[in-house]
């Protein structure tokens, strides 16, 4: 058995039909890990969907409510970029469910993925870019409010910015919304958690992305570094290592999330940087390695990845587990 938890239930599903974003990739990378004994069905874990409350420590009442009874606006669907349904909010509570025990895990066992996840586009009270509920924030909160952690890294290595993660961890707060109706059991205030926290002590938030890529406005992370178009592995690599030493001077975390986006891939449809599979997998071992020198558990979700060829994506999520299993095996 593996050192860790991978969080995953074969029988998960994201209902977007025929897609770029290829939803079936979480399945076949699955059944890539138990095909070549990489994993056995004991290392995957199977969790309950995370719970409303869990939800508003991230996201309003009006998003949440809107999600739950179906009343988004046509801007708020098209926004969206994947078809509305109550399954598809279904599967982003179980999303969210997912990456709240990876963060449990990691903490419990020094690492844990979620074959899943990592979706920062969403922002408190709205989703875009394939985004509906931002689960990386939804999973640090709960283990901020129940006190197992006070301070939380980001390190979000997706080809596009994080902005729905940059803005929950910014200084900004929306404004709060009634409680709805649905809402009357729950426990806690009248608006969500997040509005409360002082954040920029709490969560340290680390971008790698493409600059002339979506999205085009991007909020301040704590640390932005803003790539060229066709980067390549070797400097790719070099800013990445300045990076996580920058943060690690500035920030002191308890639990790292790392987003370990496939799509920094040369032949990504919806990227344009030049890193090849081998310098991905570099890449996610150069965060895990950071994580074990550093003492410090970490997550990984799996975020973006768009080649043509599903395979391709297929093997850079496969090599994101393998190369943990290589650093903490």
């Amino acid at each position: 058995m593996l050192p860790f938890k991978l969080i995953y239930d074969e029988r998960f599903r994201l209902p977007i039909g025929q897609h770029i974003f290829h939803a079936e990739k979480y399945q076949r990378v699955f059944e890539r890990l138990i095909a070549h004994g990489a994993a056995s069905r004991e290392d995957f874990v199977s969790v309950p969907p995370a719970r409303d409350e869990d939800i508003l420590l991230v996201h309003t009442f009006h998003w949440v409510d809107k999600l739950r009874t179906g009343m988004l606006t046509v801007r708020e669907e098209l926004e969206l970029e994947v078809p509305y349904s109550a399954e598809l909010v279904d599967s982003f509570w179980q999303i969210a469910g997912n990456s709240i025990a990876a963060a449990d895990h990691a903490l419990r066992d020094g690492c844990a993925i979620n074959i899943g996840g990592g979706f920062h586009h969403a922002f408190p009270d709205h989703g875009e870019g394939f985004c509906v509920i931002n689960d990386i924030a939804v999973a640090i909160r709960a283990v901020q409010r129940t006190g197992k952690i006070v301070r939380a890294l980001v390190v979000d290595l997706d080809v596009h910015q994080g902005n729905g993660t940059a803005t929950i961890f910014g200084t900004g707060e929306p404004e709060p919304f009634p409680r709805p109706a649905w809402s009357a059991g729950l426990t806690g205030p009248n608006r969500p958690a997040h509005m409360k926290h002082s954040t920029a002590k709490e969560v340290f938030t680390v971008s790698m992305h493409q600059e002339s890529n979506y999205p085009y406005w991007k909020p301040a992370s704590s640390i932005d570094v803003n790539l060229p178009d066709g980067i390549q592995d070797d400097e790719y690599l070099n800013w990445l290592h300045k990076a996580l030493q920058s943060a690690r001077e500035r920030f002191e975390p308890e639990l790292i999330s790392y987003v370990a986006g496939a799509d920094p891939f040369e032949r990504d449809q919806l990227g344009g940087l030049g890193l090849t599979i081998g310098g991905l997998k570099q890449r996610d071992k150069m965060v895990f390695e950071f994580a074990r020198d550093l003492g410090c558990p970490i997550m990984a979700t799996f975020a973006g990845g768009y080649a043509e060829d599903i395979e391709d994506t297929v093997t850079i999520h496969t090599n994101t587990v393998l190369a943990a299993i290589e650093v903490f095996g």
